[in-house]
């Protein structure tokens, strides 16, 4: 293959023919290969575009996970919801362009009379069912109901209880009962903190539990891998400074194929005490592929019988796009910090709308009542301020006032027109009694990767934990079951991982990121199979298996005799 280097300015390398431009070539990708795949990505689709230009070939970006579709009839609701809602201020004071504040009593009654009158709105009939669902199966008082949800979505007031509105927090509680517990949630409830996505649940997080000593510098904390790079990268820093200890999905099928579970070796790391906190995606990012069973048991064992008072945070984004379910939420509630974001089920990163779950009995409570007297004294400076007896906050609590820099709890809180979302978007769900919605998306992100694996001519594993919301191939994986090991061996001689990254962007303006910098297997590439329209993945499937024969020829022109396919 023709490869040459590109200028120093432009930040992309090609590819050489001669020794000492191949050398070159290769420590520019080494370099690469130390940034996080999300910056990396940003080089391939500058050189993906400079391709695209001069080719027919149309940019295809699969390496971000951003949906490309968008739930109607919810979204509907609320641009209904939001007509309804501005009448209700011009009904208090109307002066041209200023009007008044939504007043409470008869507004139920009101918003039912408007969706009478208004039919053919669209998105009326969800929206009905929403109110009837709210007062009929959860006993809302109609007025109270209807009130928080058209001032919540007019936004005049500040967020009420500035942890989540009172209804919206029930529905959205509702929701994850169903969805992450599978519709058979532990005893007890849990507590929500409406956030702007699952972004900022992290960075919530990351830093109570070190505001509170219930982390510190220096703790050993454990890493389910592969997972999201920032998992990876915020512990590094130097505010933070954890020993990390990486749980690897290594096991394989009697094939050899990766099944991205855990082994119980693997998971036995957790049963020393010293690791004080676990912190996964499920299912996974990139292999996008929920826990098993057996590897749900295992860790339920290790924590009860050797690290009872391990902090758990499950980043369950993905959740949904698996039949049937379980968040540790629902298995391990008293060690659990829920992470959920709206995003990818229903289309809406643009919106931010996440939420933190956490079982009103947890162990992060339990943590503070043991903390020292020392420790508990600097707590109680830090939040004398919200409380007589700041000792006595509990960690939910706590969380939410220290997204505020506690001094501005008094104004913390979700704005409340995205809480409305959130909560127009659960009730959808739970009115769905079929499963309709969910079973489409499931399908489009199954039919993309039967179709990027056709491309590639393999065979597709099925996987009933598999969400197939990503793919992650494993090219070392893929050489050694196909060509053997002196083959793998000479890939891994004269090629740096993310070589194929830079083939693809290169000749077919294709964009994927590299598995390794997910800190999984290092000649893997992460494909993205919710963003693009499904003809794009037959293209990708075809582009990386000529690519995959370009190093078979390569590797066959440099042995001989030539090597038989196996």
């Amino acid at each position: 293959m023709s490869i040459q280097i590109s200028s120093p300015s432009e930040g992309v390398p090609s590819h050489p023919n001669d020794s000492n431009e191949r050398h070159k070539l290769r420590q520019m990708e080494r370099d690469y290969e130390k940034i996080s795949p999300f910056e990396f990505k940003n080089k391939l689709i500058h050189l993906a575009k400079g391709k695209d230009k001069k080719s027919t070939h149309i940019l295809l970006n699969a390496g971000r996970g951003n949906p490309n579709w968008t739930a109607v009839t919810p979204r509907q609701a609320f641009f209904t919801l939001g007509h309804f809602a501005v009448t209700e201020t011009q009904r208090v004071w109307s002066q041209g362009d200023l009007a008044g504040k939504p007043r409470k009593p008869g507004i139920a009654q009101r918003l039912r009379d408007f969706l009478r009158e208004n039919s053919g709105l669209p998105g009326r009939d969800l929206l009905e069912k929403i109110v009837d669902d709210g007062t009929v199966a959860r006993g809302f008082t109609p007025d109270d109901w209807v009130f928080e949800l058209v001032d919540g979505l007019i936004g005049d007031n500040y967020p009420v209880p500035d942890r989540m509105l009172v209804h919206v927090e029930r529905v959205v509680h509702d929701y994850l009962m169903q969805e992450m517990c599978d519709n058979n949630p532990p005893p007890g409830r849990f507590e929500l903190f409406a956030v702007e996505g699952a972004t900022a649940a992290m960075c919530y997080i990351f830093d109570s539990l070190t505001a509170n000593f219930l982390l510190t510098s220096g703790d050993k904390v454990a890493l389910m891998v592969p997972i999201f790079p920032p998992y990876v990268e915020i512990p590094q820093l130097d505010s933070y400074g954890f020993d990390v200890v990486e749980i690897r999905a290594t096991a394989v099928d009697e094939e050899g194929n990766h099944t991205w579970q855990y082994p119980f070796t693997e998971l036995d790391k957790l049963k020393d005490p010293a690791v004080k906190a676990l912190f996964l995606v499920n299912p996974s990012n990139p292999p996008s592929v929920a826990m098993g069973n057996q590897t749900i048991r295992h860790l339920i064992q290790i924590v009860r019988n050797h690290n009872p008072n391990l902090i758990i945070i499950s980043d369950d984004v993905y959740g949904t796009f698996v039949e049937h379910y379980r968040s540790l939420l629902a298995d391990l509630p008293f060690n659990t910090l829920g992470v959920y974001s709206f995003s990818k089920y229903f289309g809406v990163t643009g919106w931010r709308l996440g939420v933190i779950s956490l079982h009103e009995t947890n162990v992060l409570d339990k943590l503070l009542r043991h903390l020292s007297s020392d420790r508990i004294a600097i707590l109680q400076d830090r939040y004398e301020s919200l409380s007589l007896h700041p000792e006595q906050l509990r960690f939910m609590d706590r969380l939410v006032a220290d997204s505020r820099q506690v001094a501005l709890n008094h104004t913390a809180g979700l704005s409340t027109p995205q809480q409305v979302q959130m909560a127009l978007f659960a009730e959808f769900a739970l009115l769905d009694m079929d499963n309709r919605y969910k079973r489409m998306t499931q399908e489009v992100c199954h039919r993309r990767k039967r179709l990027l694996f056709a491309g590639l001519g393999l065979q597709m594993v099925e996987n009933p934990h598999d969400a197939a919301y990503y793919t992650e191939f494993d090219l070392a994986e893929w050489a050694s079951h196909h060509f053997g090991q002196e083959f793998t061996r000479y890939l891994q001689a004269h090629y740096e991982p993310v070589d194929i990254l830079f083939r693809l962007a290169e000749k077919f303006s294709i964009v994927l990121l590299n598995g390794g910098g997910f800190h999984g297997p290092q000649w893997s590439i992460r494909v993205s199979l919710a963003n693009l329209e499904d003809e794009a993945y037959a293209k990708i499937g075809q582009a990386i298996h000529e690519t995959l024969q370009e190093y078979v020829t390569e590797w066959s022109k440099a042995e001989s005799p030539h090597p038989d396919v196996r």
